[in-house]
């Protein structure tokens, strides 16, 4: 994986940070939820699941580039899925919720949840970057 690995996000100084107050501002209530306090949306419930377009989804948190949809694939998992991100803008960390253990993807500007990783993807990265739709913006290609 082109990711670095920690293993809290909560302990890492990043180079946005906002209070939880300016956080709750600054996203919608799912979006804090999701992207704040590691939060899941309901699988098929986000409108990027289905966006097709080429260009650039970025996290709704910091506006960091994090996939270009030429990486974007129907993994027929109801999240938006990815082979691999933008060279630099996700971290990783271990996430041993829900009693299980799984790989966290976050936003290396912010910190911001943003899904999982897992090794079950399509060749050549042979990952599937499972994101949730509501942590992202996407921005067409002109």
């Amino acid at each position: 994986m082109s990711t670095t690995t920690s293993t809290t996000t909560d302990t890492k100084q990043y180079p946005v940070t906002h209070t939880d107050a300016e956080w709750r501002k600054l996203l919608t209530p799912e979006q804090f939820h999701i992207m704040r306090e590691h939060g899941t949306e309901r699988a098929g419930s986000c409108a990027l699941n289905y966006e097709k377009r080429a260009g650039t989804f970025f996290c709704a948190g910091c506006e960091q580039a994090l996939f270009k949809s030429k990486e974007k694939f129907e993994s027929g998992t109801g999240w938006p899925s990815f082979n691999d991100p933008v060279p630099g803008s996700v971290e990783t960390s271990t996430d041993q919720s829900w009693g299980m253990t799984r790989t966290e993807v976050h936003c290396s500007r912010c910190g911001s949840h943003l899904g999982h990783v897992f090794e079950d993807g399509p060749p050549p990265t042979h990952l599937r970057y499972c994101i949730n739709g509501v942590a992202m913006n996407f921005r067409p290609t002109p």
